[in-house]
């Protein structure tokens, strides 16, 4: 007789409902009929990586972000880590340009004449346009998650660990680690 317990059809659940919200990523809107989001999915000895770097990374910034080393506790209690991220330092349909002057520049072709360089955690700058399409990507997924009954929490330490491992080729990323526990994990956190 098989048998399948409940903590193997947990783990399966995460892969299967990381795929979905994967899909779900994929297709969420963006502006102007153009993408420059992709995600990932990390599990096991990368996901011990990703918390290792977060601890890492983070011991070198000022001593009140203590709430990236619990965030790297969580990544190591959840069952997988979904990065999502944006190539965001071109502006959508350079060819047609906007020139909005969000991302501080007067135009699209400044912004990318512009000299491109990274912070203490992501690359810019970035075109807006790009950053909010990043944004309704994190709103997609997060909501997918929760419809699937898999906790989760979005989380830009994670994502900013994530940018120095190069586990995704992107200017800036976000993490969304998944769970299935008897209680959420990302909440009531010391």
């Amino acid at each position: 007789m098989s048998i399948l317990s409940s903590s193997q059809a947990e783990q399966e659940a995460i892969f299967t409902a990381a795929k979905m919200i994967m899909a779900a990523v994929t297709t969420s809107p963006k502006a102007r009929g153009v993408s420059a989001i992709n995600s990932v999915l990390i599990h096991g000895e990368e996901k011990e990586k990703l918390a290792k770097a977060m601890e890492e990374q983070f011991s070198k910034k000022n001593s009140r972000l203590e709430f990236f080393k619990r965030d790297a506790q969580n990544i190591r209690r959840s069952g997988a880590v979904l990065l999502i991220g944006v190539k965001g330092t071109m502006p959508k349909k350079p060819e047609t340009p906007f020139n909005c002057g969000a991302c501080g520049y007067a135009t699209c072709a400044d912004l990318i004449r512009a000299q491109k360089k990274k912070g203490e955690d992501f690359v810019g700058p970035l075109c807006a346009f790009q950053v909010m399409d990043l944004g309704i990507a994190l709103g997609v997924a997060a909501k997918a998650a929760g419809e699937l009954n898999i906790d989760n929490r979005l989380m830009y330490t994670a994502g900013a660990a994530a940018m120095n491992l190069g586990y995704l080729d992107a200017d800036m990323i976000i993490a969304l680690p998944l769970s299935v526990s008897e209680k959420n994990i990302f909440f009531d956190r010391a």
